[in-house]
């Protein structure tokens, strides 16, 4: 063998080497998540996380260096799936504790499926006092999931409510609960209502309350429309009114900020993809593209006493096992992708101006996401029990998280008072 064929072979089997490495390092990043984002118990992430250091210890020692490279990798990806599979099956909601530590006697903290229309999707359930009334958190979406965003924001609910979290299809835990082809927005509705029946006989209540965010604000209208007799009242916040006319002023307030920044490269994408509507293949990155815009502009906004933004916090709670976080964002993208289109001529201007239940909107003063100015008209125009706004003066588009103390207080001393 020449000189130069060594040296070749050599290189090449440096590269092998450093690819082998590198594909052990990927395999490990589960192990890695394991302490740092789950709720998989010490003792078995550092009985797996040693099953990792002997298999990389394997792909030195092992002769020839092809099998311990490829025993070492085998291995490492059962490893990775064992870990995965740990973590969801560990997955699970914070007790609700007293002053020392200890679960609070008659309260419940709950993470668990539940069948729905023929399939299993997830809710958590959290109240310190399981016989108060329930409330159905609607998130926002379609496809968002906020299990950790609704308990660090709205944990003061669960004094005064039996606080119940919908994944819903599609979103988060949920993910794969349905064929997200075939979801539709009376799917939803038609979901949302098996729950509640599940709430009212699990917990023997009539009525419960639902508090809609974003999406989750169309939805309770549509389902409270449809059922009235099965709520005490609908409370949105971040309310949507009219799909299309609400993202046509968003598309159009980010091409003016673009104009006003000189941002010419930003302006020439908008111009590119157009205004709403959208369909077809690529609506969650159209979206997106003005969207991510108003956020920006509300997150700089001075008179907003906090964003609420914090994703990695949210992302790292125990509710969420590692297959589970990737859903987080695949929800957002492909969800929102097969349900948005079917919205676009919703407008509750025209189809729910009556609704038989107390209607509150919580609103934050400066939502460019859901300009305040269509929930204004609805307002007006619906005609209900009893209806009022209460305005969040330092918050955009979440005053459920940006003035969240002052949104619980809302809550319970406006709503909760009023309609018990």
């Amino acid at each position: 063998m020449t000189t130069s064929q060594t040296l070749l072979r050599r290189i090449l089997s440096f590269l092998g080497r450093l690819l082998a490495f590198l594909l052990s390092l990927l395999f490990c990043l589960p192990l890695i998540l394991l302490p740092l984002a789950t709720a998989v118990p010490a003792v078995l992430w550092i009985v797996l996380a040693a099953l990792a250091v002997a298999l990389l210890f394997v792909q030195f020692r092992l002769k020839p260096a092809w099998k311990g490279v490829s025993a070492s990798l085998a291995g490492l990806v059962v490893v990775a799936v064992m870990a995965v599979i740990a973590s969801q099956a560990f997955a699970t909601t914070p007790p609700i504790v007293d002053a020392q530590g200890e679960p609070l006697p008659g309260s419940i903290a709950v993470l668990e499926q539940v069948e729905i229309n023929g399939s299993q999707q997830w809710i958590s359930i959290r109240g310190q006092d399981a016989s108060k009334p329930v409330l159905l958190f609607l998130a926002g979406g379609p496809g968002g999931s906020q299990l950790a965003t609704a308990r660090y924001a709205l944990g003061g609910l669960e004094e005064h409510f039996v606080v119940v979290n919908w994944e819903q299809p599609g979103a988060g835990k949920s993910f794969d609960a349905v064929d997200r082809a075939t979801l539709t927005p009376e799917r939803y509705i038609e979901d949302a209502h098996a729950l509640v029946q599940y709430l009212r006989q699990r917990f023997g209540q009539d009525k419960v309350y639902v508090l809609g965010e974003s999406w989750g604000s169309a939805l309770g209208i549509l389902l409270v429309q449809s059922y009235p007799e099965l709520f005490h009242a609908f409370v949105g916040t971040g309310q949507m009114v009219a799909f299309l006319e609400n993202d046509q002023m968003c598309y159009d307030f980010a091409v003016q900020w673009a104009q006003e920044r000189g941002d010419t490269a930003k302006v020439a994408k908008l111009a590119g993809q157009g205004p709403p509507p959208y369909y077809g293949d690529g609506v969650a990155w159209k979206e997106s593209a003005f969207l991510m815009d108003t956020f920006d502009y509300m997150n700089q906004n001075p008179a907003i006493a906090d964003n609420g933004a914090n994703t990695f916090r949210d992302l790292a709670a125990p509710e969420y096992g590692l297959y589970d976080k990737v859903s987080w964002f695949r929800g957002v993208l492909e969800t929102l992708g097969v349900v948005y289109p079917q919205l676009w001529e919703v407008d509750f201007r025209q189809q729910a101006t009556e609704l038989d239940v107390p209607v509150y909107f919580l609103l934050g003063r400066h939502d460019v996401n859901a300009p305040t100015v269509l929930a204004e008209q609805y307002f007006t125009l619906l005609d209900a029990p009893h209806k009022e706004i209460v305005w969040f003066e330092h918050s955009g588009h979440t005053p459920w998280v940006s003035e969240s103390d002052r949104f619980v207080e809302a809550m319970v001393d406006t709503v909760l008072a009023q309609t018990q």
